[in-house]
């Protein structure tokens, strides 16, 4: 909007339409906590049906949408990394007690951070003259863990944390999903839901929050496949994609160049891009204003072997991630299943079984019994269960242990047999699409809003926009009114979204109707009553047509849905309610 910045601009907008405040604003609020209002609520939500759209609903049979708690136990989150990795440095001044983050205070203080270890970033931290902004002491730093602690009931030993992401609900029920998926060798489970993050300084309207909405999906498959039936159909989109954090531009390059050069991991990673990249230009946010930056090995999170942040323009050259596409490999099923004892490994059948030779103990359980009397049963489940690794072992050391006692080898001969295997049994590899809803509706705001004539038009894809119509009585009086509010309740019957303003002049009303993004406008005037037509205003160009009321709710469905020109569905109006 002229000279002024877009991104401040939708936070303006954002409050004074009723979009999203902070949280608890009559208490001061709290950084890192928004609430959506009546005009934000029902935005975000249709943003979340398109992600839905796009992930979930276009991809029947491979994708699966799931829902588990927000509180998960200290197990489950130990077992991910976690509880151990989850961290950030952090200082603190001991004159004014401002917190920062190690490395993006040294950023902005022009030090490059990259490469650099923990050690490193508190060396170079030391060395600073002091606080940037008081020039008090600035302490040592610490490890800051950013997850959101809890006791689960009454019980203070019973540990749980606000789930930082919702993958970790998807994967400890891996083996509930594979199995009812009929064990397929490629699929996806998809999760919307809210998560936290204990920030150390949260900023930005809802760019940077401790509470906020993740649409994730996980595509789960066999390594050794080497080609998705997703990513064939398409292979030939174009990314725009950058390796370099510095100066360098983005190249853009096909997915399937991308894949073939090595510069992405795989092709089910290559697909989660694509599609996120054709996410992002459904939102209206057009194709030049996103790119893909890749993060390099030492900003990876602990489980990533890849990483490619989506990065999108908030205005002239600002610049946020608003989602994370990462390979995963195995680590988290690997690491769930050590955790939890429980197998959650994938089976493939062979078209030819494998014969395998192992060896065996053999023995005499007379002799057992003998030597070892009540702890027989125990000794010989032991040795049933032992692999071949454990039986060389314990050929090398000469016993091994049941319950604390020695069990000596001696007494047992070992011998080499034939095992045919019909299948192997594997970890699924993972490939993840983690998009904020939050950052998102900033993001789309700030491409959305623009000026005509003056004043302020929220120009949101018309088919995410809430309300959808604004039903407008040109006066409150003689009937039509009724009329109108009539024609509200018939909208409603059509499952489309109205809202009926009548305060005011008609100016003023379709300027109300622009500022929230509103598509069209239906203005119910003195010839609805002669010839049942009503006129239909466009919020973008302001033409006006009149179409007749019968017609009205498969036009609406036209122009909302379908991309339909105003000028397309009806007859231009001949004295078109004023601006």
């Amino acid at each position: 909007m002229s000279s002024e910045d877009p991104y401040l601009k939708a936070l303006e907008l954002a409050k004074r339409r009723g979009i999203f405040y902070q949280s608890s604003e009559i208490y001061g609020g709290v950084g890192g906590f928004i609430d959506y209002g009546p005009n934000g609520a029902r935005l975000k939500a249709n943003l979340i049906d398109e992600w839905r759209r796009i992930f979930v609903n276009s991809l029947p049979d491979l994708v699966y949408e799931v829902e588990t708690p927000i509180i998960v136990p200290e197990a489950v989150l130990k077992a991910s990394g976690h509880v151990d990795n989850f961290t950030d440095l952090v200082t603190q001044c001991s004159k004014c007690g401002r917190v920062y983050r190690v490395d993006h205070m040294l950023e902005e203080l022009g030090i490059d951070t990259s490469g650099k270890s923990t050690e490193e970033l508190s060396s170079t931290l030391a060395r600073l003259d002091g606080c940037p902004v008081c020039g008090g002491k600035l302490n040592q730093a610490e490890s800051y863990n950013l997850l959101f602690r809890t006791s689960i009931g009454p019980y203070s030993s019973l540990v749980g944390y606000l789930r930082p992401e919702t993958a970790q609900g998807i994967f400890p029920m891996f083996r509930r999903i594979y199995e009812v998926t009929r064990e397929k060798e490629a699929f996806g489970i998809a999760q919307v839901g809210r998560v936290g993050r204990n920030e150390i300084s949260p900023r930005g309207g809802d760019i940077r929050l401790r509470e906020f909405t993740q649409m994730e999906l996980e595509f789960f498959f066999d390594p050794e496949l080497r080609s998705s039936p997703l990513f064939s159909r398409l292979a030939n989109e174009r990314l725009n994609l950058r390796r370099d954090s510095g100066n360098a531009q983005p190249v853009s390059m096909t997915g399937k160049a991308a894949v073939s050069s090595g510069l992405i991991s795989n092709e089910w990673l290559a697909a989660a891009m694509i599609m996120g990249k054709q996410f992002l230009i459904r939102l209206g946010i057009p194709e030049e204003s996103h790119y893909y930056l890749e993060v390099p090995a030492d900003k990876r999170a602990h489980y990533s072997k890849q990483t490619w942040d989506l990065m999108a323009r908030l205005a002239n050259d600002n610049w946020t991630e608003v989602a994370g596409l990462s390979y995963r490999g195995d680590f988290d099923l690997k690491a769930h299943a050590h955790a939890s004892g429980v197998d959650l490994r994938a089976f493939k059948r062979l078209d030819t079984p494998i014969v395998k030779q192992e060896k065996r103990f053999k023995w005499d359980p007379v002799r057992i019994r003998e030597k070892y009397g009540p702890m027989t049963g125990e000794v010989i489940k032991s040795l049933s269960d032992m692999s071949e690794d454990d039986i060389l072992r314990a050929i090398s050391a000469g016993y091994f242990e049941v319950n604390g006692q020695r069990i000596d080898t001696s007494m047992f001969s070992v011998e080499d047999v034939s095992k045919a295997e019909s299948g192997v049994h594997y970890y699924m590899h993972v490939a993840e699409g983690s998009f904020g809803a939050d950052r998102l509706m900033h993001v789309m705001l700030a491409h959305a809003l623009t000026q005509r004539e003056g004043r302020a038009v929220l120009a949101i894809p018309r088919y995410l926009a809430n309300p959808q119509v604004g039903v407008l009585p040109l006066m409150k009086k003689d009937g039509l009114d009724l009329t109108a509010r009539d024609l509200v309740s018939g909208l409603v019957r059509a499952r489309l979204a109205p809202t009926y303003d009548d305060e005011g002049a008609i100016g003023r009303r379709y300027a109300r109707l622009d500022e929230v993004g509103v598509p069209v406008a239906v203005t119910v005037d003195y010839q609805t009553l002669e010839d049942s037509t009503v006129t239909l205003r466009d919020r973008d160009t302001w033409e006006q047509v009149r179409v007749r009321l019968s017609d009205l709710p498969e036009k609406l469905r036209q122009f909302i849905y379908e991309g339909a020109q105003l000028r397309e569905l009806g007859e231009r109006a001949a004295s078109p309610a004023k601006d």
